[in-house]
């Protein structure tokens, strides 16, 4: 059965928000990302992922898109949608969840020079994509 995640792409001045996150293999970066959680919509899940692993506020402007990817040291398979928008209100009082050791600005340049401490290829495809102008309205995904 394959995970629902999500992820916040968030670019400002050139350089993405993401997190250096302790994992099986040594401490790697990716976005602000998790598991969407049982009766919560895909925005409610990317907006708290995002608020409990940088501790900002992630306002989705649109949906850059879904990606499929199965993990290879696991065997997991993930579907992985991911949010192009903004962050404000930063609250650096609120302790980040566990296994996040601290936020981080790199360029797309610095994530190719580094690709191989990245969390997943999907890290880095997500801002191909989002440097390629992909994106699609918030409208593409129906909660019922």
């Amino acid at each position: 059965m394959p995970h629902a995640t999500v992820a916040a792409i968030v670019e400002e001045n050139g350089k993405f928000l993401l997190v250096e996150e302790i994992t099986d293999r040594g401490n790697r970066f990716n976005q602000p990302a998790g598991h969407l959680e049982d009766n919560e919509t895909l925005i409610d899940a990317v907006i708290r992922e995002t608020l409990e692993e940088t501790a900002y506020h992630f306002e989705p402007t649109a949906l850059l898109g879904v990606y499929h990817w199965k993990h290879t040291h696991n065997n997991s398979t993930y579907l992985r949608f991911a949010y192009i928008g903004n962050v404000s209100l930063h609250q650096p009082q609120l302790a980040l969840d566990e296994g996040i050791i601290r936020t981080v600005w790199m360029s797309a340049q610095e994530m190719r020079d580094n690709a191989m401490l990245l969390r997943s290829p999907q890290v880095l495809t997500c801002v191909e994509d989002y440097l390629n102008g992909q994106n699609f309205p918030l409208s593409v995904i129906t909660h019922l």
